[in-house]
């Protein structure tokens, strides 16, 4: 069984607790943890399925680590790979926002060849506009998760999304459930 990379960037703590949280609902070993400050573009070539996760900051801007790396990322070839993306953003705070990151990365991950799994609906949100929906508006191009205003949705939230993107996946990796 191959493995899934789990790549993330965090300043205060909040992406880096939900990419473990993420890792926890896989089988053991399956997940391989990377905070994006640690790496190079080499880590990517080691993996065929790919997790990102990136935080939203203020007004639309980019988590430092992943600033720093932007040029590095958009150098991968993501050409086979299949990627999903998680996202953590303040959707009342900055509603104007949110996700905005997440959006951009997926953007630079798409042209750089990746194919996408793991959307989201934008159901039970309350946010005004943001850079990481789909085309048609009705979904987010990965998890959305809000751990300033609705922490509490976030279990569930990433259980249902982790079994999602099990299944979306060419290769199967069973996940279980977690209240944590």
């Amino acid at each position: 069984m191959s493995k899934i990379g789990l790549f993330f960037g965090s300043d205060e703590g909040n992406t880096e607790a939900v990419a473990a949280r993420i890792a926890a609902r896989f089988e053991d070993d399956v997940v391989d943890i990377f905070d994006i400050a640690d790496v190079s573009q080499l880590e990517f070539s080691h993996y065929e399925t790919i997790i990102l996760g990136i935080p939203t900051w203020d007004f639309g801007q980019i988590q430092s680590d992943w600033e720093e790396f932007w040029d590095d990322v958009s150098e991968v070839d993501f050409t086979g790979k299949e990627v999903a993306l998680f996202g953590l953003g303040d959707q009342f705070g900055y509603g104007d926002y949110f996700l905005d990151a997440m959006g951009m990365l997926h953007d630079v991950i798409i042209a750089r060849g990746a194919t996408m799994v793991g959307h989201w609906s934008v159901e039970g949100y309350d946010f005004e506009a943001s850079k990481a929906l789909t085309e048609d508006g009705l979904r987010f191009v990965g998890l959305a998760l809000d751990e300033d205003q609705q922490e509490e949705m976030s279990c569930q939230r990433i259980n249902q999304w982790c079994e999602q993107i099990s299944l979306e996946f060419s290769e199967l990796f069973l996940t279980q459930s977690v209240e944590d």
